[in-house]
C-alpha cells in the first residue's frame, strides 16, 4: 500500500519516486494469502466510531491512520482493483470471491505497471538504519546469488510481528532497531488460543470441535466485564477462535499479571438458569443422565463433555441430583485458562515499536529517513477485519510522510 501511494504523484508537477520492495520470500504477500485462506475478511462495516474502539488503547492513534484510509476508502480502493465486496451478516466485509489471490494478483499487476520493481528471496541484514554524509541509507540483504547492497534515500521497514515465522513475519528485526535507540515493547501473541488443563478423555473425545453459540464471561481485570455470545473451538490443549480472540488481550495481560485466568462459559444462552431447573427436574424414568440431559436441555456432544469435566464420579453424582446447581453450572461453566499458545500459532502479534519513538508521520524519530508501519508497530486489534484494514492504513500515512520528506531533497 505504502509504495502504491509512492508512486502516485500529488501535484502534476512533482515526480514520483522510484520504488522498489524488498522480500525475503520467494513471493509477495504470504501472510495476506493465508489471511484469505478461509474468506479474506477485508474490513468491517460497523459505524466509524465502535470501529475505532476496537484498538484499545491505541485507539487514539490508529484513528489518526483511519482518517487517510478508512474502512469505507478500503472497499473503494478494492472496487478500483476490479474487486467487489459485500457485508456479512456479522458486518464483516470480503470479496465476492472470498479469497485473497484475486485481489492480490491485481494488485501487484497494477503495482509493477506503476513502475514498482520487486525484489524477491531478499533478507535484510539489520542495517542501514542510520544515513551517512550524503543522507543515504545502505542496506545489506543476503540474496540466493550472494550479498546485495542497496542505497536508499528513504526506507519503510514493513516486517510484521513475530507470529506465523515460516511465512517471513519472524521478529528478527528486534535486535537492529533495539540497538539505534528505538523503543521496541516485548512481543507478545494476539488473537491466540490459550491452554486449559483438560483430562485425556475429554482432549482425545472432543479435540477439534466446535462450541457454537456460547457466552464467554471474563471480569477479572478491574474493567467493564467482557461478556459476548459467539463460537470457539476446543482443542486438545484449551480453547480457540473468534470469540476467545475476542477477548485474547484482556486475558492474555491477566494471565501475565497473575499466573492465572479465570472465565465462565455460558453452554445455553438462550436459555434461563429458571427454565434449565425445572426441565432438569422432572423425572428422567429410566432416562441415563446423558439422555435426560439431551431431551431435556438440549445439552450433548462436547458440551455436554464440558459440563462434567473436572469433576469426579461422586462430584458429579452430587451434582445432578441438584437440579438447580446444575442449571447454574451450565449457565456458568468455570474455566481456568492456564497458558497461552505460543507465539508463533498466533494470528497477529502484541507489542512492538512504541508509536512515542515515531513521528505522526510514522517516522523514527532516532532514525531520520526511516520509516516503519503494519503490525511491527505496537498496537492490536481483534480479528474482523479490523488487523488488515489498520495495517494499510499506516501503510498510507508512512508513504505520506516519506513523499513529503523526498520533496526538497
Amino acid at each position: 500500500m505504502a509504495a502504491q501511494h509512492l508512486r502516485h504523484a500529488t501535484a502534476s508537477s512533482e515526480v514520483p519516486p522510484d520504488v522498489h520492495v524488498f522480500d525475503a520470500m520467494p513471493s509477495v504477500g504470504r501472510k495476506f494469502l493465508l489471511a484469505g485462506k478461509g474468506g479474506l475478511n477485508l474490513t468491517h462495516a460497523e459505524p466509524l466510531p465502535q470501529f475505532v474502539s476496537r484498538y484499545g488503547e491505541r485507539a487514539p492513534q490508529v484513528a489518526a491512520w483511519l482518517d487517510v484510509l478508512g474502512p469505507q476508502s478500503l472497499r473503494d480502493w478494492a472496487q478500483t482493483l476490479g474487486i467487489t465486496t459485500f457485508v456479512g451478516s456479522s458486518g464483516k466485509v470480503f470479496p465476492e470471491a472470498m479469497k485473497a489471490a484475486p485481489l492480490l494478483r491485481a494488485w501487484l499487476h497494477r503495482l509493477r505497471e506503476d513502475g514498482v520493481r520487486f525484489h524477491m528471496r531478499h533478507r535484510w541484514q539489520g542495517d542501514g538504519l542510520r544515513a551517512d554524509a550524503n543522507g543515504q541509507h545502505a542496506l545489506s540483504f543476503n540474496t540466493p546469488h550472494g550479498p546485495v547492497t542497496c542505497h536508499a534515500d528513504a526506507v519503510l521497514l514493513a516486517l510484521g510481528g513475530a507470529s506465523w515465522a515460516r511465512l517471513g513475519s519472524d521478529g528478527a528485526w528486534v535486535g537492529p532497531l533495539s540497538e539505534v535507540g528505538v523503543g521496541v515493547a516485548p512481543l507478545r501473541p494476539a488473537n491466540c488460543g490459550f491452554d486449559l488443563a483438560w483430562s485425556p478423555h475429554l482432549a482425545e473425545k472432543y479435540a477439534g470441535s466446535p462450541l457454537k453459540n456460547v457466552r464467554l464471561r471474563f471480569d477479572g481485570d478491574g474493567q467493564a466485564p467482557f461478556d459476548r455470545l459467539g463460537e470457539c473451538v476446543l482443542t486438545a490443549t484449551g480453547l480457540e477462535g473468534s470469540l476467545v480472540y475476542a477477548a485474547s488481550a484482556r486475558l492474555r495481560e491477566t494471565l501475565l499479571a497473575q499466573g492465572r485466568c479465570d472465565v465462565t462459559l455460558d453452554l445455553l444462552p438462550h436459555r434461563t438458569v429458571d427454565e434449565l431447573r425445572t426441565a432438569l427436574a422432572r423425572g428422567r424414568g429410566s432416562r441415563s443422565w446423558a439422555n435426560h440431559l439431551k431431551e431435556q436441555a438440549g445439552l450433548s456432544g462436547v458440551k455436554a463433555g464440558l459440563l462434567r469435566e473436572g469433576l469426579d464420579a461422586a462430584a458429579w453424582q452430587q451434582l445432578i441430583q441438584t437440579p438447580a446447581a446444575l442449571a447454574q453450572r451450565i449457565k456458568a461453566l468455570p474455566l481456568t485458562l492456564t497458558a497461552m499458545r505460543p507465539l508463533d500459532e498466533a494470528i497477529s502479534t502484541a507489542g512492538g515499536v512504541r508509536l512515542e519513538d515515531l513521528t505522526s508521520g510514522l517516522m523514527l524519530q532516532p532514525c531520520p529517513g526511516v520509516w516503519c508501519a503494519g503490525e511491527m508497530l505496537d498496537w492490536e486489534a481483534p480479528t474482523g477485519g479490523y488487523l488488515l484494514t489498520a495495517v494499510m492504513a499506516s501503510g498510507v500515512v508512512a508513504a505520506q510522510d516519506m513523499r513529503r520528506w523526498l520533496i526538497p531533497r
